[in-house]
């Protein structure tokens, strides 16, 4: 199969062809028909994230077709079209996952970190981590779903019934969740790098109230603020912008470091917590979601032998929406 592949973080992924993968007991063995390029694969290939299985084939927002099952596999047939995701396996015995905390099983696997992902053609996946994906959704525009819709989700979900809700960032999770907060009567407001009009205008575009800089104050008190930018001097500002008994929820799996800030930011019974990783229960309550509350994923497609320029334009914050790689048949 070809894919692209990193050898040591820090340097460019090389294309490489490598033998089929075969499926073992309770696996599936996909033909990759689009897989997303996410702020976490350059976490990885920036040396941010730690420990990564080296070779590594990176991806974890992979949408594809079952070509072989593995024995032991129920409720999937061949050519069913399924989605990868970041959680792709847990022990299934530890206190975590017997309390319906699977997120945080600590002998947890992920996809395009520690497993093989999908910038490739093909990928073996467990057949208990993979998702069924809505039909009203197109390969490419699904792709995204798969880590910024389903982060972005568990990261609302904890934001309650906020009414006024911040999104530092307004990337490829944001813009997801913007139009299903919008659908649901929420007000959104949108922070963006300072100067970023291209940002703002397309927050505008898909429903925002309000857009600004992310050192800007908000015309509103907000409930809660999702941080999905990895910038830990935006957990302070964001704390002067929620209302008492507010949330600031950061949503990203690696963040700069949270730089002192005084007690009477956080006073007034005002929170902050993270995201970690995902369920499976998330998944398919995030897809019931949005088959109920349609969203539009705006993408940026790249042949998957571009995968490296794709990774240089998320980091240069050049993508407008998702970037979703494409294996040629």
């Amino acid at each position: 199969m070809h894919a692209q592949v990193l050898e040591r973080p820090g340097m460019a992924l090389r294309a490489a062809e490598l033998p089929m993968p075969r499926p073992s007991r309770g696996e599936l063995l996909i033909e990759v028909a689009a897989c997303g390029v996410c702020r976490t694969d350059l976490h990885i290939v920036d040396g941010e994230l730690l420990r990564p299985r080296l070779p590594l084939v990176p991806g974890h927002e992979i949408v594809g077709r079952i070509i072989t099952l593995g024995p032991g596999v129920e409720g999937f047939a061949l050519n069913d079209r399924v989605g990868v995701p970041w959680l792709g396996w847990t022990c299934g015995e530890c206190r975590y996952c017997l309390a319906g905390e699977e997120n945080l099983c600590e002998q947890a696997r992920f996809t395009g970190y520690t497993l093989d992902g999908g910038y490739a053609d093909h990928v073996v996946a467990d057949a208990r981590y993979c998702l069924h994906i809505p039909p009203s959704y197109a390969d490419t525009t699904a792709a995204p779903l798969l880590c910024a819709g389903l982060i972005g989700f568990r990261a609302l979900r904890m934001a309650s019934n906020a009414q006024n809700i911040g999104f530092y960032g307004f990337g490829a999770a944001a813009h997801i969740l913007a139009q299903l907060c919008v659908a649901q009567g929420r007000r959104v407001y949108a922070f963006v790098r300072p100067g970023d009009a291209d940002a703002r205008a397309f927050a505008y575009e898909l429903g925002a109230t309000w857009s600004g800089d992310s050192d800007a104050q908000p015309p509103a008190p907000l409930d809660a603020a999702l941080i999905f930018a990895p910038v830990g001097d935006l957990v302070p500002a964001a704390l002067r912008a929620v209302r008492k008994g507010g949330s600031v929820i950061c949503a990203g799996i690696h963040m700069s470091d949270i730089p002192s800030f005084p007690y009477e930011l956080l006073w007034g019974e005002r929170v902050v917590r993270s995201v970690a990783n995902l369920t499976r229960a998330d998944g398919v309550e995030f897809l019931a979601a949005i088959e109920r509350h349609p969203v539009h994923t705006q993408i940026q497609t790249y042949d998957l032998a571009e995968a490296n320029r794709a990774l240089g334009d998320l980091r240069a914050g050049l993508v407008r929406g998702a970037a979703v790689l494409v294996p040629k048949r």
